[in-house]
């Protein structure tokens, strides 16, 4: 048989919040594993004084503990954490202050963690639970589509979402006279219990209550207009500020701008999830991006001034003489703006020789001339010309 949890912590039935929370505190550090090595009767104790301040630390919980004793708990007191940790996600602030004095001020989040317990999982707990004002309402998810030339600036836009929005009528209240009272089911608890009895001892069996939805409350004069929800189907404007530097999948959330709870529930969020349009000039390699460039092959090999596009406007590109192909050129600050941070990355121009498919019977005699000269062959062997390449090709076409 399970002990008593007020036996267990060692306080009496009256005890308050502040003397729960101590008698915690004391016994975690007397009991915690890694104070008590290889100590299995301290392991289970310390599961023992978990479970039992999750119950008693939770006003529910120890109401219906107080009432149904075990059962009307059921195993939802070791359902935290699990292990030698167990105990429920609002409480674990409590857990770790404990743990962070023994430890001497070490990390929040247990034994060596490098994080603290708030930074992985927000402060602990849900984002949003039922209120007594009303049903949160949902969050909303959107695709935003960005150019490349948007996305290495950052850009303000301004979208229209359909979502569920506060009934104007009863605003929001569900109510025509905007009033309501207590549900007479649950009396305000928002959910209902029923006890049977078996021969494995007493179950209480907790649900939400049919009548007021868990909300504790019932709509007295229902809104003709939204049927007493409180919301209705509407269009809104909203101004996102993308900053520069996103990439396709990344996401803001708009705290507050998604659906409208029914009769006065906190509102959803909005989520922006980026889509990175296809470019038909560049491509983006972090925040860098790479364009390629065609040149003649007299150009490679003397050397030319190109003006070639960017991201800003075209800018002017000097080729060095004696450009190799698949070199890369680079133009620097003209790439993505860094999303941490300030600057931007480069754009690289990637240079290659540009080949035509089709020729006249003038340039197919002035290649086969350029054949037979070895600075024009890979090997640097020719016919040994007397004349250069170029005073023979004035010859031919002269």
């Amino acid at each position: 048989m399970k002990k008593d949890f007020y036996e267990v912590l060692g306080v009496s039935r009256s005890a308050s919040k502040d003397d729960i929370k101590k008698a915690y505190r004391k016994l975690a550090l007397q009991y915690h594993p890694d104070k008590n090595p290889g100590n299995q009767d301290a392991e289970e104790h310390f599961k023992e004084v978990n479970e039992a301040y999750e119950v008693l630390s939770n006003d529910d919980k120890r109401r219906r503990y107080d009432q149904f004793g075990h059962a009307g708990v059921g195993s939802s007191a070791a359902s935290g954490a699990g292990g030698a940790y167990a105990g429920g996600v609002n409480d674990f602030n409590d857990i770790f202050s404990a743990f962070n004095d023994m430890f001497g001020g070490r990390a929040k989040g247990g034994t060596g963690s490098p994080f603290g317990f708030e930074d992985v999982f927000g402060g602990g707990g849900g984002r949003r639970g039922r209120t007594s004002t009303g049903i949160p309402g949902a969050d909303l998810k959107i695709r935003l589509k960005l150019t490349l030339e948007e996305i290495a600036k950052g850009v303000d836009k301004t979208l229209k979402i359909k979502k569920q929005v506060p009934c104007k009528e009863c605003n929001g209240s569900g109510s025509k006279t905007g009033s309501s009272e207590t549900c007479p089911t649950c009396h305000g608890s928002g959910e209902v219990r029923q006890a049977s009895k078996t021969m494995f001892g007493q179950f209480v069996n907790i649900a939400a209550c049919p009548t007021c939805g868990g909300e504790g409350r019932v709509v007295k004069d229902r809104c003709t207009s939204c049927y007493g929800e409180g919301i209705k189907q509407g269009e809104v404007t909203v101004k996102v500020t993308v900053p520069a530097g996103v990439q396709d999948g990344n996401y803001l959330t708009l705290r507050g701008q998604g659906n409208a709870g029914p009769r006065g529930g906190e509102p959803g969020d909005l989520i922006v999830v980026i889509e990175e349009k296809p470019h038909e000039l560049f491509k983006r390699n972090g925040n860098d991006v790479i364009y390629d460039l065609a040149v003649s092959y007299p150009d490679l090999v003397m050397g030319t001034k190109i003006d070639v596009p960017t991201l800003d406007g075209e800018v002017k590109l000097t080729i060095p003489a004696a450009t190799q192909p698949e070199t890369m050129l680079r133009i620097a600050g003209h790439g993505i703006g860094h999303l941490r941070g300030s600057g931007r990355g480069d754009q690289y121009v990637r240079v290659n020789v540009y080949v035509p498919k089709d020729i006249s019977h003038h340039d197919k005699e002035l290649l086969r001339e350029m054949k037979k000269y070895g600075s024009f062959s890979p090997s640097g062997s020719g016919e040994g010309e007397e004349k250069s390449f170029f005073e023979k090709a004035r010859d031919i076409f002269s």
